[in-house]
């Protein structure tokens, strides 16, 4: 998910892995994109690798999310740098993610702008739950849990969607869906195939 961030992050469980090789972003229409993916079992270095990459990706991207299938990664496992509505970041890494929106009258929407580094050069309005928790596991495979409002929110549900194998252009009107179209074929030229590695 693509974003702008400010500085002194909050990491409760331990910095974002680092040393990671940027990779190209895979885009919508690539079947990993559109299919649940493998939960994670096994919690060893090649993980850890993997994490480093999508979060060298995510920065080289100017992202504030990314999901391991948007490096064509058949993973259930996400990683971020994102802040929430006051502007306080929150970076994080979290795999086999389980969201929680609230309900009732605890539930409002928020209609802002959303896009996807997997379709990159194009935003809409999408309407989320304007409050979101994750709950997964980390690195480790101990429990990790996040949540927040605003841009933070949009985004655990944006990356938990990617996880279960759904595009932000999924929970869109035909109309709506168009316009990002558009927008997107616009920018083409700007977001070559290799990007962000060739940019």
């Amino acid at each position: 998910m693509p974003g702008a961030t400010d500085d002194s992050p909050l990491s409760p469980y331990g910095p974002l892995p680092e040393g990671g090789a940027v990779r190209p972003i895979t885009r919508w229409g690539t079947p990993v994109m559109h299919a649940p993916q493998q939960r994670v079992t096994v919690f060893d270095e090649a993980l850890r690798q993997l994490a480093a990459d999508m979060v060298a990706t995510m920065y080289a991207a100017d992202g504030v999310g990314l999901a391991a299938c948007q490096i064509g990664e058949d993973v259930a496992m996400f990683v971020f740098d994102c802040p929430d509505e006051s502007g306080q970041r929150t970076v994080g890494v979290v795999c086999n993610p389980v969201l929680t929106l609230p309900e009732g009258r605890e539930r409002s929407l928020d209609a802002d702008d959303e896009g996807c580094l997997s379709f990159p050069g194009a935003f809409v309005t999408c309407a989320r739950p304007d409050f979101a928790q994750v709950d997964g596991v980390g690195l480790d495979g101990q429990p990790v849990q996040f949540a927040g409002d605003g841009l933070l929110a949009r985004c655990l549900q944006h990356e938990t969607d990617h996880t279960v194998g759904t595009v932000f252009g999924d929970r869109l009107a035909a109309k709506a869906r168009k316009k990002l179209q558009k927008q997107h074929d616009k920018a083409a030229e700007d977001y070559p195939l290799g990007w962000p590695v060739e940019d």
